[in-house]
C-alpha cells in the first residue's frame, strides 16, 4: 500500500517531508492501547484518501529523535503535514470519522 508507509528517524524526511503528497504522520508505541485503537481507523481514511494524502507511521520508542523535535508527549499524536511543514496537530484516539473530518478540514486550505 503505497499511501501507508512506516518512518524512522533517518528514514522520516525522504518518507515524510519530501512526499507530494500531504501526510498524515501517527506517532505511536507498540505499548500504547489507544494506538492500537486508532490504527484502523487512520488505515481506513489513508484508503478513503489515497491519492491525496499519505500515512505515516513512526514508533516513538525507535524514533527518539523525531519525538523530541515533535515534542510528543502522549501518544498517539497525529500531524498532517504538507511541504514539511506541520499544518494541524491532534493527541489522542478517535474515529475514523472525525479523523476524516480533522483531515478534510486541515486538507481543504491547501488543494
Amino acid at each position: 500500500m503505497p499511501w501507508i508507509a512506516n518512518a524512522t528517524d533517518t528514514t522520516f524526511a525522504a518518507v515524510a517531508e519530501q512526499s507530494a503528497l500531504p501526510v498524515v504522520v501517527d506517532l505511536w508505541a507498540t505499548w500504547c492501547g489507544p494506538c492500537r485503537m486508532v490504527s484502523p481507523a487512520l488505515e481506513q481514511v489513508a484508503r478513503e484518501l489515497a491519492g491525496n494524502v499519505k500515512l505515516v507511521k513512526v514508533d516513538v520508542d525507535a524514533a527518539p529523535t523525531l519525538s523530541r523535535r515533535f515534542d510528543v508527549k502522549a501518544v498517539p499524536t497525529l500531524l498532517i503535514m504538507h511541504d514539511g511543514k506541520v499544518l494541524a496537530r491532534k493527541s489522542g484516539a478517535a474515529p475514523a470519522s472525525a479523523l476524516r473530518q480533522w483531515a478534510d478540514t486541515t486538507l481543504a486550505g491547501i488543494r
